[in-house]
Parts: structure tokens; C-alpha cells; sequence
């Protein structure tokens, strides 16, 4: 068994404010001894004011949140799933990207989302992501000490294809952090992330954005773990923001595995003509 460590936040549109809740997270997670602490989608900055938001929009190396994180984490000796930073690219658009950070504070993985939320809701919201973000194009998937871990970012989790090609990966967790509307969330954030995790036969990991934010939207929360067989092992509620904690089990993923071989199982099909 080990311990993981999910941080549910509410993240402000100044990075200033988030860098600090990060390293308290570090520190307090791997205090209580987490190998591997995950955050939610946007964790350095949720602003959906692009003029407003652009002017904090850094290169990766120059990423102040992604410094402080980095610093905390090799000094406290603790692996960072970081949900995602909007980063900017040389080419001058941005990349919503998930960035996973060892215990020694180094970046060993980096995953750009690939699905954009570009969707109207019955609610009025509205969102054009594809605007500004320029969508990543491959699946990431990596050795970690918790096992081999996925990479995907939020309206991902709709898109089956993805976790498809993490499953041949056989991934033993997935990640998937969120920053999830309220109405979406209501209706999919439980049904779809049980699903993911029985079909890549793999704890599902999402933590979660939550409450009222300062750019005037309002998330969903409810950070996850979800088992290799679907069932839901811990839940944070939709309420305030905070550090949870689960057991990760792989004798868990080995005996689903075995009961129920769909990843060995699984046949590529046809495409009609």
C-alpha cells in the first residue's frame, strides 16, 4: 500500500496566491507521509480573462509556480502530479500542461491536453479553450514510484480513445485533474470517472477544482480516487478546498486484472468502409 495525496483547490487568478498553497500542500502531504501529491487542472492560475491572464502567461522556464513546486518537492522529498499550468509555447500560443516533478525536483514528465473545451451549456456558459490553447497531440505515460502513471487533463476524461492507448500502456493509475463546471459535474464527474478507472482496469486519481473563483466561475470539486474496480475510495465533496489522502493497492489492480483480463481481452476493430 501507498499513500497518495490530492490537493483540492480554488485557485486564483494571481499565481502569487496559488505558489504558496502548493508548497504547504508538499509539505504537509509528504509530513503525513505521501509518496505522490496531485493537484487540479490550472493550479498556478485560473483566469478565463485572456487580456488579463496574458500577462502572466510564462515560458515553462520561467513558470514561478513550477519553481516553487519544484523547489518543494526536493525538499521534501516528495513526487508532484501537477494537474496543469497554462504555459506559453515559442510559438506564441499557450499549452494547458500537466507537469509531473520527482522527489529530487525534477520535471520528468510533461503532457499537453489534447481535447479543448469548446462547448455551450444550457446554462449560458460558455467556453472557447481552442481560442487561446493550442491542443497537445500525444498520450503520455510514465514509471513512477507508485507504478506506471497516465497523463490526461479534464474534458479528456470524455474522449475514450485516450485512455485506450494509456491502457496499452497498462497504466496502474491515471490522473485526471479538473477544474469541472458545476452543471457538468452534477450530471458526468462520478459516472465517467468510475468508468474510466474499470476500463483501464487502474485507480483513477482526479483532484479537483472547487467553490467560487476570483474570475467569476464556479467549480465542481469533488476530488476522486476511484479503484481498479470502480468503486469510489475517496471523495472530498464539493464544499472548500483541502488535502485528502488514499491508499494506493497494487495487489488491487492485479487481482481486477486477473478477475477481469478486458485489457488482455481487448481486439482492435474494423473500421467500416
Amino acid at each position: 500500500m501507498t499513500r497518495i495525496a490530492l490537493l483540492q483547490m480554488c485557485s486564483d487568478i494571481d499565481p502569487a496566491v496559488n505558489a504558496p498553497v502548493l508548497v504547504e500542500a508538499i509539505e504537509r502531504a509528504a509530513g503525513r507521509g505521501a509518496r505522490m501529491l496531485f493537484t487540479p487542472e490550472m493550479a498556478g492560475m485560473l483566469d478565463r480573462d485572456r487580456s488579463r491572464a496574458a500577462g502572466k502567461i510564462v515560458t515553462e522556464d520561467a513558470d514561478p509556480v513550477l519553481a516553487a513546486v519544484r523547489q518543494a518537492a526536493a525538499a521534501n522529498g516528495l513526487w508532484v502530479a501537477l494537474g496543469s499550468l497554462p504555459v506559453a509555447r515559442r510559438d506564441g500560443r499557450w499549452a494547458n500542461r500537466s507537469l509531473v516533478v520527482d522527489s529530487r525536483g525534477e520535471v520528468v514528465a510533461r503532457y499537453d491536453k489534447i481535447h479543448m473545451f469548446d462547448v455551450t451549456l444550457e446554462t449560458g456558459e460558455s467556453w472557447r479553450e481552442s481560442a487561446s490553447y493550442e491542443p497537445g497531440e500525444r498520450a503520455v505515460a510514465l514509471d513512477t514510484p507508485l507504478g506506471k502513471l497516465g497523463l490526461t487533463v479534464c474534458y479528456d476524461l470524455r474522449f475514450p480513445a485516450l485512455f485506450q492507448e494509456l491502457g496499452r500502456h497498462s497504466c496502474d493509475l491515471i490522473a485526471i485533474p479538473s477544474a469541472f463546471t458545476v452543471p457538468t459535474g452534477k450530471a458526468h464527474w462520478h459516472l465517467l470517472q468510475r468508468a474510466r478507472a474499470i476500463e483501464a482496469s487502474a485507480y483513477v486519481v482526479a483532484a479537483a477544482q472547487v467553490g467560487d473563483h476570483a474570475d467569476g466561475r464556479r467549480t465542481y470539486g469533488h476530488s476522486l480516487v476511484v479503484d481498479p474496480w470502480g468503486e469510489v475510495v475517496l471523495d472530498m465533496g464539493g464544499g472548500a478546498p483541502g488535502l485528502g489522502f488514499a491508499e494506493i493497492d497494487p495487489e488491487r489492480i492485479a487481482t481486477t486484472r486477473m478477475q477481469l483480463p478486458s485489457l488482455a481481452n481487448r481486439r482492435d476493430i474494423a473500421q467500416s468502409r
